[in-house]
């Protein structure tokens, strides 16, 4: 019995023994298991999600829109929402720390400035495309094809007497001027008057302001009488719909496109367009920083597509070493 209770016992540690013996190959549970823990599984933790929050500019809106739909087919987990509020809108809200990103078609404002200081908002300034204001009429508005400086002024600046084509020149027909332009919290609102009047912000208020672009083209082109201002993508975007205006600064008349915007020969109304980013979301939202790194990587396509003038290299350079952290733009005054 002794014998037989020591085999049974000197089996019973051999069968322990082999399994504790490690395999010489790993079971597919064991492999799955070594492969996660040295990141196979990483694919999908690495892989972006979340959200980038845009306001601003309604000008700027469609290149980042544009470059929103793009981003999303390589990273389908981050939505990028886009608003269109107007330049002074989005800093409103970018300055309260309410966005991510900011569009703008002019450069912040020393009160915009301030606003973001007071609550720690810094930033940094990204040139993403340039763009010429146009002013147009209708094509069945065949009495006019360029306008002067002095003639814009004349019609926009505060107090205008203009209330009839013929009050513009006295070749023109004695119909009644009918005015559409950006509401006073545009960009477009801010760069025109600026450039137009001589003063940011200087307009006559009697004249269909509106925030949405699409309603300038809409009211331009329900007849012949009407004029107005908006941004070069809008008109490349309606053609049939709108003819813009030749303008003489006083070198003769210009008329706004890709190339005249990018050589610098149509004035006064040539202007660069921004994205501001708070360098917070820059720092602790790798969807921020990739998306704006996106949009920068494929600059000239998007702008092209969105009917916008590209950079230059310039320019272009400029934008990826302030998105890299250099000669960044604060705004912690």
């Amino acid at each position: 019995m002794r014998t037989c209770a020591f085999v049974l016992a000197l089996l019973a540690l051999l069968a322990a023994g082999c399994r504790e013996r490690p395999s010489d190959s790993a079971t597919p549970t064991q492999t799955q298991s070594e492969q996660e823990a040295i990141g196979g599984f990483g694919d999908e933790d690495v892989a972006l999600s979340g959200r980038v929050q845009v306001d601003g500019s309604s000008t700027v809106a469609p290149l980042v829109t544009l470059a929103a739909e793009q981003f999303r087919k390589q990273e389908p987990k981050v939505k990028v929402t886009v608003g269109v509020s107007g330049t002074g809108g989005g800093f409103e809200r970018f300055c309260a720390g309410e966005t991510d990103l900011s569009n703008a078609s002019r450069r912040i404002e020393p009160e915009e400035r301030a606003a973001c200081g007071k609550k720690r908002i810094q930033y940094r300034e990204l040139q993403v495309a340039n763009d010429g204001l146009s002013v147009v009429v209708s094509p069945s508005t065949d009495w006019v094809d360029c306008l002067t400086v002095e003639q814009l002024k004349k019609i926009w600046e505060p107090g205008s007497k203009v209330k009839t084509w013929r009050d513009v020149d006295p070749s023109f027909p004695d119909k009644k001027l009918e005015l559409f332009g950006p509401g006073t919290d545009s960009g477009t609102f801010d760069y025109f008057t600026d450039a137009i009047v001589g003063e940011e912000g200087a307009s006559r208020s009697d004249y269909s302001a509106t925030e949405d672009d699409n309603v300038i083209v809409n009211g331009v082109s329900g007849g012949d009488a009407g004029l107005g201002y908006l941004g070069l993508s809008y008109v490349e975007e309606n053609q049939g719909k709108l003819k813009p205006l030749g303008i003489d600064a006083g070198d003769g008349c210009v008329e706004p496109s890709v190339q005249t915007v990018q050589d610098g020969t149509y004035k006064p109304l040539s202007r660069p367009l921004f994205v501001y980013a708070t360098v917070n979301a820059l720092e602790d939202k790798d969807q921020v920083s990739a998306f704006l790194t996106f949009l920068l990587d494929h600059e000239r396509a998007l702008a092209r597509k969105a009917l916008f003038v590209p950079l230059t290299d310039d320019q272009l350079n400029k934008a990826q070493t302030v998105l890299e952290g250099a000669g960044s733009d604060s705004g912690s005054e």
